[in-house]
């Protein structure tokens, strides 16, 4: 998360990713609830590696390249975000993977 983590006003609020406040110049980042594991996840679209490509839409994100949170834990969260769904990867320690499920709105 950005500094702070505090997401900045004037976002939709039932957008799917939701765009991060921070301190850091140059610096974009996205975060979205993943329903496979209840985490807060992150991806920075500009500024330092490691970075993301994306379609700039909040509603129905899509992002390259693969996202990969908690590797090697039992908790480890590998998923692809593709027109506002995550497909989880068979490497995940949750439920839902293999998955292919919609990103909920921002709460």
């Amino acid at each position: 998360m950005g500094a702070g983590g505090a997401v900045s006003d004037g976002e939709a609020l039932m957008a799917k990713f939701q765009k991060l406040k921070t301190d850091e110049p140059g610096v974009t980042e996205y975060a979205f609830t993943c329903p496979g594991c209840g985490g807060l996840h992150m991806i920075r679209t500009e500024g330092e590696r490691p970075r993301w490509e994306w379609n700039g839409d909040v509603d129905r994100p899509t992002c390259s390249p693969s996202l990969l949170v908690g590797p090697g834990t039992s908790y480890q969260c590998h998923s692809f975000i593709r027109d506002g769904q995550i497909q989880f990867l068979g490497d995940c320690g949750h439920e839902l993977r293999g998955q292919t499920v919609d990103i909920p709105e921002w709460a």
